[in-house]
């Protein structure tokens, strides 16, 4: 079905355009085609806003008096299964259904309680044709983020460090110490702006001051989440500054201040990671970059809680200092970004 891949791999480059704007929904394209010609094609843009499928109709709509004869001769071409249940939007299969589009090509199923099967099974009970499955893991790939909250009830974790040539982290005394170039900080601001969360430690606050937002990048800059377990964290640090909504996780006090959120947690031991990521679920976070220190990122490596590495490694040498965190994993890519070599781990 060569054709079918055509339009589903138009499907997957529109859906992208909605990363880090949709969150907690999915990712979706659809394009709508006739007589081998696309003639009307949408993306899910923005989250609480029209679906793809309803922006592919209305594109339609806007361009041909004829629409409804159209649309009763053509195909849909849908990254994810049409939603079958009222959420901020109607249902999109009962739009398919309205308007008796005859085919519908689905990449793969949506795995949300509501939906899975429910929206193939509406198209298909009206008399429509599906075909399902079409660059099916392309399509899950897309959506990992969103089927990780929905099927595992965590966030997708990524974990993303720098480590000199040489294996060190960061210096002995734990001061800043910048081991890439500027092509690989941009790159990191551009990979801020597609997830929901930033989380870092303590000790990242106090050595660096970070403001974890997308300077170097385009895009809104993410949710902040940090550890600081004993409150001990100065309130001028840029992390407090109001910016962005920042939850930070203590064993002192549930309380807010503006957009800072303090989230107390019971206990402090073995199972932080666990907990953190079930508060972030529940808060509806589906994606969440961890960048540091060493010894938050050794606790969620230890905890096998991860699905992405994105490693740096920088040209110079620090000879002594503190060790990058270690970890396996499969490699999904090796690049060069300026002077840095870039490895891309996936958890196996």
């Amino acid at each position: 079905m060569p054709e079918h891949d055509i339009y589903m791999r138009r499907c997957l480059e529109l859906a992208e355009l909605g990363i880090g704007n949709v969150s907690p929904n999915p990712m979706v394209g659809a394009v709508i085609v006739l007589n081998d010609k696309v003639i009307g094609e949408g993306y899910h843009q923005k989250y609480g806003e029209s679906h793809a499928e309803v922006n592919a109709v209305n594109q339609v709509i806007n361009k041909f008096d004829n629409y409804a004869e159209l649309l009763k001769q053509a195909t849909i071409y849908v990254s994810l299964e049409p939603c079958a249940h009222y959420g901020k939007t109607p249902p999109c299969a009962d739009l398919i259904i309205k308007h008796q589009i005859p085919k519908v090509v689905v990449g793969c199923r949506d795995p949300f309680d509501q939906v899975n099967g429910k929206g193939i099974e509406k198209l298909q009970a009206a008399g429509a044709e599906v075909v399902l499955g079409v660059l099916e893991e392309e399509c899950k790939w897309l959506n990992r983020r969103f089927f990780t909250r929905i099927q595992k009830h965590r966030p997708y974790i990524i974990l993303k460090w720098a480590q000199t040539a040489d294996g060190f982290f960061a210096p002995a005394d734990g001061s800043q110490f910048w081991i890439t170039g500027m092509e690989s900080r941009k790159l990191v601001h551009q990979w801020r702006s597609e997830e929901d969360a930033i989380l870092v430690g303590t000790k990242t606050v106090v050595a660096d001051n970070p403001q974890l937002n997308v300077r170097y990048g385009e895009g809104k800059s993410p949710k902040r989440v940090v550890i600081d377990r004993k409150l001990k964290l100065n309130k001028s640090l840029n992390i407090f500054d109001q910016s962005v909504d920042t939850l930070i996780f203590n064993e002192v006090e549930t309380k807010i201040y503006g957009k800072n959120k303090y989230i107390a947690l019971e206990d402090f031991g073995r199972y932080v990671p666990q907990y953190i990521l079930y508060q972030l679920y529940m808060q509806d976070i589906q994606s969440v970059i961890i960048e540091g220190g060493a010894h938050t990122l050794n606790t969620f490596i230890e905890a096998g809680l991860w699905d992405e590495a994105r490693i740096f490694t920088g040209p110079a040498n620090l000879n002594e200092g503190i060790k990058a965190p270690r970890i396996n994993g499969i490699i999904e890519e090796e690049v060069l970004s300026g002077t840095d070599r870039l490895t891309i781990l996936m958890n196996s």
